[in-house]
């Protein structure tokens, strides 16, 4: 596919079908560029697993919530279990 470069204020720009943006992840968010030898590669930006979590884990402890939500589901078995 063929596209032509446009100029945007003194950047310039190209025009990405959506059906390509959504092959690739990278229909919303950030992209990654780089300058690759003679090429320039876009990518999604890898997203972190697990961002926030000891945050909302200390939180959750520090505002005493970390009760079981269903205690009545406990197994049989589970005052026999180490861990």
């Amino acid at each position: 596919m063929r596209t032509v470069v446009r100029k945007l204020g003194n950047s310039r720009g190209i025009l990405i079908p959506k059906p390509m943006l959504a092959q690739v992840g990278l229909e919303t968010g950030e992209a990654e560029i780089r300058v690759e030898g003679n090429t320039i590669t876009l990518r999604p930006v890898a997203k972190q697993v697990r961002v926030g979590w000891a945050e909302a884990s200390q939180k959750l402890a520090a505002e005493k919530q970390g009760a079981l939500e269903w205690p009545e589901f406990a197994n049989a078995n589970d005052a026999e279990l180490k861990w």
